[in-house]
């Protein structure tokens, strides 16, 4: 695995819809796996650049994870599911080693003026600028991705449940414009771990899915993230959140989690963690 160090970006690309992930990608279960959250942006960006049309706006897109993310190079297939005049349904399909890993389904609703009615039952987070910044996470996760971010976390958090702000620096797609929602949603995923109820050293707990819902396109920038993670008693669970930027909340994201003990005589570090960890 020969990842790039040197590119401010999570992918570079390599021409007819082919993407090298960098070392800002690495996932934070296995260093040999992609983190889900930049996948999901550049499926976004796949979806925004397929027959793209100005009078339509991401209104929900749901991934679902079907194996290991190889962090190797990727190839993105876009079709239209559903075509319509007000309503699209687009499909984007990340594979690696000629197999589909990541699948994406969004709905491009049209835009409508309807400032006059809307409104918002989702409070607010404070803003990015009045918490304090947040160390743990690269102490807890490993992995290139995590350590592209800086967190900021909001105080009160407690296992399951927690309120925090991230971003990074870096582009999505070196070279290429990508949008703010497709930068936005390239850092939703992080949600499943900054309200953790077990340390991943111990326990296994990765989504399968994310599906994110959005009320108003998103600014690029600071991702809020006021998550709350339910486990129930037979090894699944929900991490759910409300999205914000800068200006308020945008939206709402749901996880899937598969949870598990981690297998004994695995190395209770993160690093080990990560290596030890099972396949989504």
């Amino acid at each position: 695995m020969n990842l790039p160090t040197d590119v401010d970006a999570y992918y570079v690309a390599r021409g007819g819809d082919r993407y090298q992930p960098t070392i800002h990608a690495q996932g934070a279960w296995r260093d040999i796996e992609q983190h889900m959250a930049p996948v999901s942006g550049l499926l976004v960006h796949a979806i925004e650049s397929h027959d793209p049309r100005e009078d339509l706006q991401l209104g929900r897109v749901s991934f679902d994870i079907l194996g290991i993310i190889h962090a190797e190079e990727t190839t993105v297939e876009t079709r239209t599911l559903r075509p319509g005049r007000t309503i699209e349904l687009v499909e984007a399909t990340a594979s690696t080693q000629g197999r589909p890993v990541v699948r994406a389904r969004a709905w491009r609703l049209a835009r409508q003026d309807t400032s006059a009615v809307a409104a918002l039952e989702d409070e607010p987070m404070p803003h990015p600028e009045e918490v304090p910044p947040w160390q743990d996470m690269e102490e807890v996760w490993s992995g290139g991705y995590i350590s592209s971010l800086e967190f900021r976390a909001v105080p009160g958090r407690r296992p399951g449940r927690g309120r925090a702000w991230l971003r990074s620096p870096l582009g999505l797609v070196a070279g290429e414009a990508c949008s703010e929602t497709a930068r936005f949603v390239g850092l939703v995923d992080t949600a499943n771990g900054i309200a953790t109820r077990q340390d991943p050293r111990r326990w296994l707990y990765p989504n399968t899915d994310l599906t994110i819902h959005l009320y108003r396109q998103p600014t690029a920038g600071w991702v809020g993230l006021d998550t709350s993670v339910t486990w129930g008693s037979s090894g699944v669970g929900v991490t759910s959140t409300v999205l914000h930027d800068v200006h308020g909340p945008v939206g709402r994201a749901q996880q899937v989690l598969t949870v598990r003990p981690m297998p004994e005589g695995a190395a209770a570090t993160a690093t080990g963690a990560a290596r030890a960890g099972e396949s989504r």
